[in-house]
Order: structure tokens, then C-alpha cells, then sequence
């Protein structure tokens, strides 16, 4: 099955072509040909297929870090900067000849460590690590090396290294060797083994708020939106990474729904597996669901990440009204009363560069329910998971997909009270 547009083709592979081999290294080419024949040279990239790592919720803690000093360079704070827009900004010390780079992390509480993930350059080679290892201290002066985290002839730019859990209040990465002039460290996050507890959450009805940017907060303020509709709802805003389907059925009481939140890093600069929880909670859960921005792009990705895809550019529709230029209008093409209110065409405030793929919703259960030249509202058929493209907590005038949160919220009201 093909989706193209001038930006972008892609292929929804022949059930007989499928790789189903886990965990395994494979190469994959691909050439452009056109309307005359003519082909493009042969594009190679080698990828890490894992068939596993989104079936359940990750039974990790992040671990928070205190202090970080390095070899040399500047900026050690952007390699645990968190908080960072699109996770793009590293630490890059000056050319050091022959001379060992480390970075050395302090850990606020010493800790159980099971995994590390680390971030490099996700644009090219340049500043990739080769060879290094990590070690571990408890008082910071007596070090030992951390055998299973010894990487030779590292060839990607995002590592995930798992081994038995260590006891460390400090760590500390050791490079001897990198691509191009001097290494680079975008994010690195720790994790002990174990599962998060399950918030406080208010005697009467309220939203559970999913935070999916990588600092597990939300891109807009979800919570201020929904506290200030006439529905008399409260809200608890809790991480992506601290969320699982166990967690959120342990809660008392339930939540009335779920909104999932957009994010702005692109998902191959993120631990994708601390979304895990999220895709046990869309595919099982019976309580009413809305992803909006990357969490409707969430909610195709529970059933494969490749259901989401990168529409070749950026689209920030507040630019094109500060600029004068006429948005594509978004167009309703099934009659929900999720768009009460909402015109058909109207326009809807977008800030993202990914969407979901129409091609596969007969495959994993899904329904269109509006679109513009991509899906731009979706649900899965018989349940009450939605999807939003645009952002209709945005309060600008010209948003007129705003009342869709408010319905969203009223039709899980009503399916609470029985109406």
C-alpha cells in the first residue's frame, strides 16, 4: 500500500516480505524512480528491528542526576537537558588530541542502575562514539568499570545498554575513540528497575493529563484548558514514563478520561520505549481517550511505530496567520458529535511534522474522521479513543477546532453518568 505526496512515499510492506526475526540487524535500500524511468542511486540504511520493546510497560524509574562535570568543553548541562525543544542541543568539548574525554555524572540518591540510554548526533556520523565504557562509584574516588557497558565499533547514534543492576551514587562515561573532531552527547537518561508510584488523585471526577515531551510535561497547558471548561472537571498531569495500564487501574477513583499530549522532539531522538505504558493503556483500557498532536500520532503507533510518519516539513499553521497566508482548511468526513459546533471545513491550529497513516486503519481498527491532505482527526471503531491532529487547547480566535476537547470531555461525562 503506497501514501504518496510531493514530500513523501511510503510502503506498508507485503505480509510476505515482513522480517519477523527480533532483535536483529538488517540493511535496507531504496532508489526514487520517476515518471521518465530515470533512477537515483541506491539510499542504504541499517536498522535494528525489535518486534518486542513496545508489547508492555518497561518496569523502569528514571533516575535524576545532581551534578555533571566533564573532561572539557562547555555546555555539560545540554547532556542531560531534558527540558530541551526537539532534544537537539550537546555537549562537545574542543579537539583533544590524544587525550581520553569522560563525563561524570553525580546521582542525587544513590541508586540500583539497570540501563542506560544515550543520545549522540542524530543528523550524521560527526561525533558519534566508537569505543567507550562506563563506570561506577559510590564516594566518587574509588571507580569500577561496568563489564556488560564496554561498546566497540558503535555504529548509531542512540545506544540502549542494558545490564545487571548496579549499585552507584556516581558514573562515569569513558571515550577513547569517535567519528570527526570530538565527540558529542545530546541526552543521556538512567533507569533503576522497578515501577513508579501511582499518584494522589482527587475524591471527585477528573482528567488524567498523559505529559508526553521528554521532561514528561505537556506542550500546551492542558490543565489550565480543561480546568476552565464549564464541566466542573479537575486534572492530574502525570509523565509518559510513569504511566502503565496497571498504574492507571490501580487508581481509586478512575479517572472520567485521558488526554495524551503532544510533544516537539522527533520520536527517533527518544527512548521510545518509555511510551510503553501509553500503548497498554490505548489498546486495553475502557476508559475514553483523546491523543492530541503527537499523542493521536501515539495512538496509531500502540499498534506499530510505523503507522506514523514524517510528513517532509513543518506545519505551523500560527505562522501562516501571522504571515496572511490562507491555512488548508480541515475537512470533517464522518458526522461525530465530537464536532459539535465545529464548522466543516474549519481551521485548526497545527504545530507538528508527523502524522498518521489512513492506509493501515482497516488493518488496526481505526476510522477517519477528518482530514486535510493528511488525517487530521481519527477513532478507533467501537470505543471511545480519539485523535486530533491540530491543537484545540490553543485559545486563539481563529481556532475553530476548540470545542473539540469540550465535547470529547461532555461525551465521557455522559458515558460515565449511563446517558
Amino acid at each position: 500500500i503506497y501514501s504518496a505526496t510531493e514530500y513523501i512515499t511510503t510502503k506498508l510492506i507485503e505480509e510476505h516480505d515482513r522480517l519477523t526475526t527480533d532483535k536483529q540487524y538488517y540493511y535496507w535500500r531504496v532508489k526514487a524512480i520517476d515518471s521518465q524511468k530515470n533512477e537515483s542511486v541506491w539510499a542504504v540504511s541499517r536498522f535494528f528491528l525489535d518486534t518486542t520493546s513496545d508489547d508492555s510497560f518497561m518496569n523502569m524509574v528514571r533516575v535524576n542526576v545532581e551534578a555533571v562535570s566533564v573532561s572539557g568543553g562547555a555546555n555539560s548541562k545540554n547532556i542531560c537537558d531534558i527540558t530541551d525543544i526537539g532534544n537537539t542541543t550537546h555537549w562537545e568539548p574542543p579537539p583533544p588530541g590524544d587525550s581520553i574525554n569522560w563525563v561524570e555524572f553525580e546521582l542525587a540518591d544513590q541508586s540500583e542502575i539497570s540501563r542506560i540510554w544515550m543520545l549522540s548526533n542524530p543528523n550524521g556520523k560527526e561525533g558519534w562514539l566508537i569505543d567507550f565504557y562506563w563506570m561506577r562509584s559510590i564516594d566518587g574516588l574509588t571507580w569500577t568499570t561496568i563489564e556488560d557497558t564496554k561498546i566497540s565499533n558503535n555504529d548509531t547514534y542512540r545506544n540502549i545498554i542494558d545490564f545487571q543492576p548496579i549499585s552507584a551514587k556516581f558514573l562515569k562515561l569513558v571515550i577513547n575513540n569517535y567519528y570527526g573532531y570530538a565527540p558529542q552527547l545530546f541526552t543521556t537518561i538512567f533507569y533503576s528497575p522497578g515501577k513508579p508510584k501511582p499518584p494522589v488523585v482527587p475524591d471527585k471526577d477528573y482528567v488524567l493529563i498523559i505529559g508526553d515531551q521528554l521532561n514528561g510535561f505537556t506542550f500546551t497547558d492542558l490543565a489550565t484548558h480543561v480546568e476552565n471548561l464549564d464541566l466542573n472537571l479537575k486534572t492530574v498531569t502525570l509523565p509518559h514514563y510513569m504511566i502503565s495500564l496497571d498504574i492507571l487501574e490501580s487508581l481509586k477513583p478512575q479517572p472520567v478520561a485521558i488526554i495524551f499530549s503532544g510533544n516537539n522532539a522527533n520520536y527517533p531522538n527518544l527512548p521510545m520505549y518509555e511510551f510503553n505504558g501509553g500503548f497498554e493503556i490505548v489498546r486495553n483500557s475502557n476508559i475514553p481517550i483523546l491523543g492530541i498532536c503527537a499523542g493521536h500520532q501515539l495512538e496509531v503507533m500502540a499498534y506499530g511505530y510505523t503507522y506514523a510518519h514524517s510528513i517532509g516539513w513543518f506545519d505551523n499553521t500560527i505562522i501562516d496567520i501571522e504571515t496572511a497566508k490562507i491555512p488548508d482548511s480541515i475537512r470533517i468526513v464522518v458526522d461525530s458529535p465530537v464536532f459539535e459546533n465545529i464548522p466543516n471545513p474549519f481551521f485548526g491550529v497545527e504545530i507538528h511534522s508527523w502524522a498518521t497513516s489512513e492506509e493501515v486503519f482497516p488493518m488496526i481498527g481505526f476510522e477517519l474522521l477528518a482530514k486535510s491532505s493528511y488525517v487530521q482527526a481519527q477513532k478507533i471503531k467501537g470505543r471511545m479513543v480519539f485523535g486530533e491532529q491540530f491543537h484545540a487547547e490553543i485559545d486563539i480566535e481563529a481556532n475553530q477546532g476548540k470545542p473539540m476537547i469540550y465535547n470529547f470531555l461532555k461525551m465521557a461525562i455522559e458515558e460515565r453518568s449511563g446517558k
